[in-house]
């Protein structure tokens, strides 16, 4: 029999009855079930929900352990917790904070900071069509090599237009070339350059949209305009600033991570090697003296830490009184720029703003600015309610039908709200 614990329930804490809050959360009895259901069924390690409104108050708190994969650790608002892709926000918000303060602009090439990549090129196939953009992934590696068509510039990293991927395009022989240049296994951002210097591209850029290791570049950029590590900006202009804590790049000593767990093969158990492979077979490194800092899947951080950042959207740029980014830098995150025609929403910086579909599937509601990481991890931020979630676990590939707990979680809280305004 699975053995299972609950491992944390705050229920709507109220110290300072002047704090107003524009939710009310009526049943949270429902919350916890559907998170304890997608636990104890075997489709996640554990689940971990926290959501605070734009205060840090929190309105809710519910944390679900399986204790036959996970038999000892806690899991709470503190563990630390791979965030992958969630640390690509973070990343651009350093870079619109470098851009408010004159030292990047976005329509900069990105050769005037990384010259190494002067001689990058695009793959085509015969019919000179770049591979980013073929349909048919069966192609075969019959490709050439062409000279790009436009300059790279810093808004095509920003808006993943650049042509960078990750290892899982399904064109097996540009995978195995980005595998075999063991791209995490550089020892700083100069050793990862000139390892993609000699990768193609899959696009020409500012041609289309294609995810990819796009914010590492990006964060690169940083770390060449400024002369600081991507771990000293965001310590420097975010953390120490606003007083954040929760967010890193590296683990002290001592600290430890939970195990990768995947489902990959419908039954939820610890991965092999290689099973997460966005870059092949290696894994990030967080140890206390890595000195490669991924802007695009680098960092750790805590339910509490995560929720802390992602309320400066809520303010408009400002946490704890203290303002980090304009108010218009936060518009132009949040604006359209590519996928704009999709039903479901469409990305601003790095951040998909959610399409009434979501409503109309009773999942969520238009206008919600939200994203996720590799390991199964999600956020999302309610300008309209003014509160923000997150849903911390560790699992790439859920067994099948392990992907509708985000459904089924938001939505029943967001039918909660609609009936509460009825």
């Amino acid at each position: 029999m699975c053995s299972l614990i609950l491992c944390c329930l705050i229920i709507n804490p109220s110290c300072d009855s002047t704090q107003n809050t524009l939710i009310n959360i009526q049943n949270k009895h429902q919350l916890d079930t559907i998170l304890n259901q997608y636990v104890d069924e075997g489709y996640f390690p554990f689940l971990f929900a926290r959501l605070e409104d734009k205060n840090g108050r929190v309105l809710y708190e519910h944390c679900r352990i399986n204790r036959n994969l996970i038999p000892k650790e806690v899991i709470d608002k503190q563990t630390w917790i791979r965030i992958w892709s969630m640390s690509k926000i973070i990343t651009i918000t350093i870079i619109m904070d470098l851009v408010e303060d004159g030292h990047l602009h976005l329509d900069e090439p990105v050769t005037k900071y990384i010259p190494e990549f002067d001689s990058l090129q695009v793959a085509v196939n015969e019919k000179g069509v770049p591979l980013g953009q073929v349909q048919n992934k069966n192609i075969g590696c019959k490709y050439t090599l062409v000279k790009p068509d436009s300059i790279m510039t810093l808004r095509h990293l920003i808006n993943h237009q650049a042509g960078f991927y990750y290892a899982t395009t399904g064109i097996d022989c540009i995978d195995s070339i980005l595998v075999s240049k063991n791209l995490l296994q550089a020892s700083d951002s100069d050793d990862l350059i000139n390892r993609l210097a000699t990768v193609p591209l899959l696009l020409h850029p500012g041609s289309k949209y294609y995810y990819g290791t796009n914010t590492t570049v990006l964060g690169m950029v940083a770390e060449r305009a400024t002369g600081l590590s991507l771990k000293n900006l965001v310590e420097i202009r975010l953390f120490s600033r606003l007083n954040i804590k929760g967010l890193k790049y590296n683990l002290s000593k001592g600290e430890t991570l939970l195990p990768y767990f995947t489902g990959i093969d419908s039954i939820l158990r610890i991965a092999r090697k290689g099973e997460l492979d966005i870059f092949g077979p290696d894994l990030p490194f967080y140890r206390p003296d890595n000195q490669l800092y991924l802007g695009g899947e680098g960092m750790v951080a805590t339910a509490d830490g995560y929720a802390d950042f992602l309320r400066i959207f809520l303010h408009n740029g400002k946490l704890n009184d203290k303002r980090f980014l304009d108010e218009n830098t936060i518009d132009k995150i949040v604006s359209p720029h590519t996928q704009i025609n999709s039903p479901w929403g469409y990305n601003g910086y790095n951040l998909w703003i959610t399409g009434d579909t979501l409503r109309k599937r009773g999942w969520g509601e238009e206008g919600l600015w939200q994203g996720g990481g590799y390991e199964g991890t999600q956020f999302w931020i309610d300008s309209k309610r003014e509160f923000v979630g997150v849903i911390m676990t560790q699992i790439h590939h859920t067994p099948n039908g392990g992907w509708d707990m985000y459904n089924d979680f938001r939505g029943a809280l967001y039918q909660q709200f609609w009936k509460d305004e009825r």
